[in-house]
């Protein structure tokens, strides 16, 4: 047992620290715990105390940087995360937590004694709530319960989109299956009239399988669960082979698929996410070209590989660049899809540490631009 201060802390906590003295000493669960950050060793065991009450685990961190090793190692439930630490502060801990895509949502729970100014700073960082010094053990206690059951229900939500992905391909893969038999007249024929409305139903069961694969992909992403192999890609070689694939789709529609890919390049991918993220351009660059061309060039810099598709076609809003690459963003255009195509292309090329831009004037063409760091 450590040497305990007392300080002033009031009746009611004074009496959390005689309890605190009988408790029996328990072993914290990796994962299943609050992680409690402050450079001042008293406010870390006032807040240990207050928790442990409550039955909660609790992990002390006494600064930013050790707290961000804990927090990889073993992400959380909940961060109270002390606002003035020398070295890194609590907003910059907080803007690291939500910077870094391999760490899922945690509840961050500010704890300050500063002005209201903090609060602003500290929301635009990614901090979810305040408790501001000195605090009531009772308050502190009922913000840690109200940002557990936020916790909860997010993490409810993700199970909730994992499983009706899961669930939902599965029938969608059997029905189509079945559709293959019926069209090869394994259960007698076929007239011409069933074989065109099995036809659309597959399309129809295609696309939306096409769409829950997005979806599943997206929501990988986001938890930081996708599992990526980085390999070494031949660009070149890679966006020859698509284009092949597509070549097809750009002579229905009378259009110039043009290729530039004089330069040798290379990266460290993983070589079928940047293809997706390639199919999913260029072919959203034929499918809003009407006349015209569409061109991708491969170029280099000193440091980076750049990587352009562009078209001759609709063109893109200056209002809609501001949220084509949005989850969900739907444009105004017929054409437009379920808005999970170029997000998910984004998290991808991120991902990869790398960069997606778009370019575009209405009725002029678009020109999206693929930055990757060139393989060493």
């Amino acid at each position: 047992m450590p040497e305990l201060r007392i300080i002033n802390y009031g009746r009611k906590n004074l009496h959390l620290l005689i309890l605190f003295l009988k408790m029996p000493v328990t072993k914290t669960n990796k994962g299943n715990y609050i992680l409690a950050v402050d450079d001042i060793p008293d406010n870390l065991l006032l807040i240990q105390l207050a928790l442990e009450q409550e039955g909660h685990q609790v992990i002390l961190a006494h600064n930013g940087e050790t707290a961000l090793k804990q927090i990889k190692q073993a992400p959380p439930n909940l961060i109270l995360l002390d606002v003035m630490m020398p070295g890194m502060d609590g907003y910059e801990v907080t803007r690291r937590i939500r910077g870094d895509k391999n760490i899922p949502f945690i509840p961050i729970l500010l704890v300050t004694a500063r002005e209201e100014s903090s609060l602003v700073e500290g929301l635009d960082a990614g901090a979810d709530e305040f408790v501001r010094k000195p605090f009531q053990i009772d308050e502190l206690q009922a913000r840690v319960r109200s940002m557990l059951r936020l916790k909860e229900t997010i993490d409810q939500r993700e199970n909730f989109v994992s499983c009706l992905t899961h669930d939902l391909r599965t029938p969608l893969v059997a029905a189509n299956r079945m559709l293959d038999l019926i069209k090869q007249q394994a259960f007698g024929e076929v007239t011409q009239e069933q074989e065109e409305a099995i036809a659309n139903i597959v399309s129809s069961n295609q696309n939306l399988l096409e769409m829950l694969n997005k979806l599943l992909e997206t929501h990988h992403y986001e938890l930081g669960q996708k599992v990526l192999s980085f390999i070494p890609v031949d660009l070149k070689q890679l966006i020859a082979e698509v284009a092949t694939e597509l070549e097809p789709l750009a002579t229905e529609k009378k259009l110039k698929l043009e290729l530039d890919l004089a330069a040798e390049a290379k990266v460290k991918g993983d070589r079928l996410e940047l293809r997706r993220v390639l199919t999913n351009i260029i072919g959203n660059a034929i499918k809003f070209t009407d006349s015209g061309f569409v061109k991708v060039s491969l170029y280099l810099t000193e440091s980076d590989v750049f990587v352009q598709i562009k078209d001759s076609g609709i063109g893109i809003s200056p209002q809609e660049q501001q949220t084509v690459f949005q989850r969900f963003h739907q444009g105004n255009h017929r054409r437009a899809g379920k808005g999970l195509g170029l997000y998910l292309c984004q998290q991808i090329i991120y991902a990869h540490q790398g960069k997606l831009t778009v370019d575009s004037k209405v009725g002029q063409g678009s020109t999206f631009t693929i930055c990757l760091p060139k393989s060493s």
